[in-house]
């Protein structure tokens, strides 16, 4: 399950952890927050009740999702400026 809200100054996407009861332990709730410049991701820590948050860039973001269909590998992406 997830939930999609527009704030302000950036969408807040929230992906909520669901499995069959008994199954598995359930994860805390992704927070996905994008700006105009970067995408922010938070979850709660299990070890010590604090927010993780990492920050991609455009850039970055877009290259994590070209990595997820790639084989093992280093790659360069060829950027055309302007």
């Amino acid at each position: 399950m997830f939930t999609i809200e527009h704030d302000f100054d950036a969408t807040v996407i929230t992906l909520i952890d669901e499995a069959p009861a008994k199954t598995r332990p359930l994860n805390e709730d992704v927070v996905i927050l994008s700006f105009d410049d970067r995408v922010v991701i938070e979850q709660m820590s299990p070890d010590d009740d604090e927010v993780v948050r990492v920050t991609f860039t455009l850039e970055q973001l877009s290259e994590l999702r070209l990595a997820l269909n790639l084989p093992e590998g280093n790659y360069r992406i060829e950027r055309k400026d302007g």
